[in-house]
């Protein structure tokens, strides 16, 4: 291969001979060094050109970032208010509950005192005795929709044994009324039947006449005590009881104390069983300290000794 050179001068050429490898060589080169030139210009151009497009391209993307980041502190916010709310809401329950169960162990305790449970069964000024071995797993706390479900079955299982409890102290009060109202027992603490009820001989004429009632002497000044709870009725002096009380125990019972020394309650009093209505001694027609008795049934006399023998309830 040649390569043919002209001059400016005297219009002479020149005759070059080229390998062919070698110019392949050379147009390799020259072609390299172009593209080189050429990437090398769009580099430059493009470095030029780029800031201006990146931030126009980069603030809505900012902007955009901003307002997620906004929108998520809003969404923490009003979840952190709800959590608030709800802890403030289960609170309060947990303190109503609180309340519910300490009227419950009152009422137990009510229970252990009056005997209808075993003190040596249950204690109801400690909590109850739990235990076993430890999981071996260890679990996740409860989370609040669990933690609420917890507290409204256990308010359903308080609302259920308060309404068992009111309803057991319901009966046991009711039955504690009527073992109170229920007439029996000796209307002294000490002391001997001194006549019968029914027909004697009286004692100060000597004929036979009726006795509504039972005498029991005793000393002078000692107790005489209601032998069921009810209303004072009468308490005061009367023709041939001297010092006399009358208690209505309901259902048309009424018993009487008379002969008193002195008398230790008034017209209108609520009386208890055993209590001290009157002391022993020997007013109005009597022969000396004694209490008469009466038990009367809707207004007819009944022998007292019936209800001095009853086993009380």
């Amino acid at each position: 291969m040649n390569i043919i050179l002209v001059g400016k001068s005297h219009g002479k050429s020149r005759v070059l001979p080229v390998n062919l490898p070698v110019a392949l060589v050379a147009l390799l080169l020259v072609a390299g060094l172009a593209a080189g030139c050429a990437w090398l210009g769009y580099s430059f151009a493009r470095s030029g050109a780029a800031p201006t497009g990146n931030l126009a391209v980069a603030a809505p993307v900012v902007q955009q970032w901003q307002e997620q980041l906004e929108s998520q502190r809003d969404e923490l916010r009003r979840l952190s208010e709800r959590s608030r709310q709800q802890v403030d809401a289960l609170t309060l329950r947990l303190g109503e509950m609180q309340g519910r169960l300490l009227r419950l162990d009152a009422l137990g305790q009510r229970f252990v005192e009056s005997g209808i449970v075993g003190s040596e069964e249950f204690n109801f000024e400690q909590p109850p005795a739990v235990g076993g071995p430890e999981a071996s797993l260890a679990s996740d706390s409860f989370s609040a929709p669990e933690l609420t479900r917890m507290i409204d079955q256990l308010d359903q299982r308080l609302a259920d044994r308060e309404n068992q409890l009111r309803l057991l102290d319901s009966l046991v009060s009711r039955k504690k009324r009527e073992d109170e109202r229920f007439v029996a027992g000796r209307p002294i603490t000490w002391g001997w039947l001194s006549s019968r009820y029914g027909y004697r001989s009286d004692p100060f004429t000597g004929k036979r006449t009726w006795h509504d009632g039972v005498d029991l002497a005793g000393k002078e000044g000692s107790d005489i005590i209601a032998v069921a709870a009810g209303v004072v009725t009468y308490a005061d002096e009367r023709y041939g009881y001297g010092n006399l009380v009358e208690i209505d125990h309901g259902e048309g019972l009424v018993t009487r104390y008379g002969h008193a020394k002195t008398i230790k309650v008034k017209l209108g009093d609520v009386v208890q069983k055993g209590q001290v209505v009157a002391l022993m001694g020997s007013t109005g027609r009597s022969t000396g300290p004694h209490v008469h008795f009466e038990v009367l049934k809707n207004g007819k006399s009944k022998n007292p000794e019936d209800y001095i023998q009853r086993a009380s309830r």
